[in-house]
């Protein structure tokens, strides 16, 4: 029989096979396009599992190949890797300005991630109410500055507060599945619990000594929206790490970058500092954010030190 991942808890997968749930566990590991992973199956994956005799639980034989999937460096494990969710149809990377704030490095990181497979991320911007010094809002301002401009759409918004929440976001969820990302304390539970009531996530206030935030989600976890949309909540992400990318391919994930790809003077262009360099021309041109272009710089630098 086949059902699709909804909750991953350590060594246990909770699977959705048609309206009933099913815990499961793997039959021996699994080795996957090379890559050396921290979660062999990860939320939103499809799977092929079999019930164990005499028992409420079933064995998982077979991983679906994925449709894409959203990826990062595992923090504890050096050259592995961990998967967030599979099988997506659109991100939402909800940062904030203040307590905590989201760098501008952080954002792009995920973005390549996105990119990667081409799956639309919007970028939610949470606690807006909090806003009132100038320093915030003109960071609010360079973030539309720099990301509408590329096509991500941006929502500013009070999880807390607002009362359009579902007005806002339904129709975007319907019918999808969505993964929801950002640091620990940006509000992720908090929109989940208006959005999806049923969910009950845990919340808890940004901690007053460090302004940063508090873990609250253990396990990513998949939550049905509506009829058929399901709306992913991962664990709050401290880092996110790039998985290995070899230079010339990083450009093809930077949006501005891949509009010049093919009209430098040679193939193997990284644009740093190569003649005839197009990208480096319409840079100086004013075509390009110079903060999204360092960005570029710092991911391909950490790349090549990793190797």
């Amino acid at each position: 029989m086949e059902g699709r991942v909804i909750k991953t808890t350590g060594s246990w997968y909770e699977v959705k096979v048609g309206d009933k749930m099913i815990k499961a566990r793997l039959r021996g590991k699994f080795k996957q396009d090379n890559l050396k992973l921290t979660n062999p199956i990860a939320v939103g994956d499809y799977v092929i599992l079999d019930r164990e005799k005499n028992q409420e639980t079933a064995v998982i034989n077979t991983i679906v190949p994925r449709e894409n999937y959203i990826i990062r460096k595992s923090t504890r494990k050096k050259h592995f890797s961990h998967i967030l969710a599979a099988n997506v149809d659109q991100a939402y990377l909800m940062v904030t300005v203040r307590d905590p704030r989201t760098s501008l490095g952080f954002i792009d990181r995920f973005l390549v991630s996105t990119e990667s497979f081409r799956i639309p991320c919007t970028l939610l911007v949470n606690k807006v109410e909090t806003l009132t010094k100038q320093k915030d809002l003109d960071f609010l301002a360079e973030l539309h500055d720099i990301y509408a401009p590329l096509g991500y759409p941006i929502i500013e918004l009070s999880a807390l507060h607002d009362e359009d929440l579902m007005e806002k976001f339904e129709p975007g969820l319907a019918g999808k599945t969505t993964l929801m990302a950002g640091h620990s304390g940006v509000g992720k539970s908090t929109l989940l619990n208006r959005l999806v009531p049923q969910a009950s996530q845990f919340t808890q206030e940004v901690s007053k000594f460090s302004s940063k935030g508090v873990h609250t989600t253990t396990f990513a976890e998949m939550f049905p929206f509506g009829d058929s949309g399901y709306f992913i909540d991962t664990p709050g992400i401290k880092e996110f790490g790039i998985l290995d990318i070899d230079d010339q391919e990083l450009s093809h994930y930077f949006v501005e970058l891949r509009n010049y790809l093919g009209q430098c003077k040679y193939n193997n262009c990284k644009h740093i500092n190569e003649p005839g360099c197009k990208v480096l021309e319409v840079l100086e041109q004013g075509y390009i954010h110079p903060y999204r272009y360092e960005n570029y710089l710092k991911i391909m630098t950490e790349e090549e030190n990793h190797r």
